[in-house]
């Protein structure tokens, strides 16, 4: 197969930041995504419905013209979150989802939830109202290995959560591990899982051999050669729990190229080359309409896209610039490391 067309996809994870890094970055998603769910961790947090709504008007002021993408908010989980403001922004139509931050867990999360007993009336609202939340998935806790961060909050604070809470649609956002794929697996269609685009092509010794590689750091972190191949699996499986987010994070290269860079892969503009390498590799490339296309509407309770993108495998490697140029400063855009034969057609 040397051409697939599928319905536009959408990302389900997605940073586009604000102001200078917000105009840089938002063509390189619109380009190929019809909508994509935004991360609120902006500083200060996206915390209220109008927060959320002063946001989406940045956002859709910065769109590039001619552009189709829309733009589906979420709010930041704070232990002062009021259950009524997050009902009325979901009413509104306004609020997708909710982002469940463990403090300190990633960029710009010092101001997420170290007491989950202060957020179980948010969590009952949402289970009531149907409206997801979403999780960065890993204990904080000082004593426990990075490695086995994600492993550790399945089984002390999601699933917790979970029995406490039956009917609340949760995403386990960007998982990266055996153990959350097999998790997302032995549980009900309450439950939804995103993977990232990066977390299927690297391992942690893309991060650390022959040098330290800052544009390959992110959180959660690569892991094991095995747990990526448990991942790969999953995403070319075609199960409607796993679809895509790819939690695409943009920093400026002064900010990543430091002593104490910044955890995050920029993969908006190369993602669905890159899909489509992963997936031919896998002998599933008839799978990657289910997981760029339908599984996340339909968990999301949207329709899947009537317009359509198409892919064609030519003999001549793809070509992306090494940095996006923005006003923010230059952003490194992620390099897979290998040659990609695979296009998106205009």
């Amino acid at each position: 197969m040397t051409q697939i067309s599928i319905p536009r996809p959408d990302d389900w994870h997605l940073h586009l930041r604000d102001g200078a890094m917000l105009q840089g970055v938002l063509p390189e998603t619109t380009r190929h995504f019809a909508r994509a769910i935004i991360m609120p961790n902006l500083v200060p947090p996206v915390v209220t419905g109008a927060q959320a709504a002063s946001y989406r008007e940045r956002i859709l002021a910065a769109m590039p013209e001619g552009a189709q993408f829309e733009p589906l908010m979420t709010l930041y989980l704070t232990e002062d979150t009021d259950p009524a403001d997050v009902a009325a922004a979901h009413a509104s139509g306004l609020v997708k989802a909710v982002k469940l931050y463990p403090a300190g867990a990633t960029t710009n999360s010092n101001s997420g939830v170290r007491d989950f007993d202060k957020v179980r009336a948010v969590f009952d609202k949402m289970a009531e109202i149907g409206l997801p939340l979403c999780v960065h998935g890993e204990v904080t806790t000082a004593e426990v290995d990075i490695f086995d961060r994600e492993a550790v909050f399945i089984e002390t604070v999601l699933d917790p959560i979970r029995r406490a809470h039956p009917g609340l649609r949760v995403v386990m956002e960007h998982i990266t591990t055996k153990d959350g794929v097999d998790y997302a697996r032995a549980q009900d269609d309450t439950l939804g899982a995103t993977i990232t685009t990066h977390h299927l092509i690297i391992n942690r010794n893309h991060i650390l051999v022959g040098g330290i590689k800052p544009h390959y750091y992110c959180l959660p972190v690569a892991k094991r050669e095995t747990h990526r191949l448990a991942l790969r699996e999953a995403a070319t499986s075609g199960e409607a729990r796993f679809f895509l987010g790819t939690d695409s994070a943009p920093h400026a290269d002064e900010a990543k190229e430091s002593s104490c860079g910044c955890a995050g892969c920029f993969t908006a503009t190369n993602t669905m080359a890159l899909l489509a390498h992963v997936f031919e590799e896998e002998g599933k490339l008839d799978a990657l309409e289910a997981f760029a296309s339908r599984n996340g509407p339909r968990f999301y309770g949207l329709p899947a896209n009537t317009n359509t993108l198409t892919l064609e495998k030519t003999d001549l490697p793809a070509q992306w610039p090494d940095k996006l140029i923005t006003g923010a400063g230059p952003v490194t855009i992620f390099n897979p490391g290998f040659p990609v034969y695979w296009h998106v057609k205009d």
